[in-house]
């Protein structure tokens, strides 16, 4: 929020593997309580086959009731790129503590190569891991040591979201399995950490936002339902 605008991402969702982003901007009017947003870009999606993307405007209203914060009221929007409706309805919203999204990081990257560098977090204690990006092993069971596991991702305006999944094959002898991985992505340098168990994989997300960013998800979906 900034004085009665509002602006932000919103997130439809089946499940963090299944999900719609979107950018929203929109105004308060902190007399009534109420607020109205319009769904813009679509940044990136991963969704079923089946599904179709619908772009919405809510019309809510806030209210308080002891600790618990709502937004109650209607929405309705049409299907990305068409007028088809999305036969709206009622909703209820409710503030909470913390994204389902927050333990896999979304980096936004600008460039057409991504380096991946992966190293062992601090003492080197013989983790082992296998890294799939968007689902295809590029290392197998490879050691992470003080030298860099290095891996390369290609993104543009047809592939604008990737997803990267380490996984322990082994804890070492002190477990979890950690690994930092530095990102290099043009002039931009990311660090980030990762934790994974032999149940548990790591994820970390790459949306390519690049000066031509407003039509990179609606282009993409469109060519990908071509024809339905």
């Amino acid at each position: 929020m900034k004085n009665e605008n509002a602006t932000g991402d919103s997130y439809h969702y089946q499940d963090i593997d299944n999900y719609v982003k979107k950018k929203f901007s929109g105004n308060y009017n902190s007399e009534q309580k109420k607020l109205l947003l319009q769904e813009e870009l679509v940044t990136t999606y991963h969704i079923p086959i089946r599904c179709v993307i619908c772009v919405k405007e809510f019309d809510l209203t806030y209210s308080r009731a002891g600790t618990t914060e709502t937004l109650n009221g209607r929405w309705n929007g049409n299907v990305l790129n068409t007028n088809a409706s999305c036969n709206g309805g009622s909703i209820v919203l409710t503030r909470i503590k913390e994204s389902a999204f927050k333990e896999i990081p979304e980096i936004k990257v600008d460039t057409g190569t991504i380096r991946l560098d992966f190293y062992d977090n601090a003492e080197i204690d013989g983790d082992s891991i296998t890294v799939k990006i968007d689902n295809k092993v590029i290392l197998s069971h490879q050691r992470l040591t003080a030298k860099p596991l290095t891996a390369f991702i290609k993104i543009d305006l047809h592939n604008t979201f990737h997803e990267v999944e380490m996984i322990a094959e082994n804890v070492g002898s002190i477990p979890p399995n950690t690994a930092v991985l530095i990102v290099t992505a043009g002039e931009q340098r990311h660090r980030v950490a990762l934790n994974s168990t032999e149940v548990k994989s790591a994820k970390v997300r790459f949306v390519y936002e690049g000066a031509t960013e407003k039509t990179t998800a609606q282009e993409k979906f469109s060519v990908a339902n071509k024809g339905l």
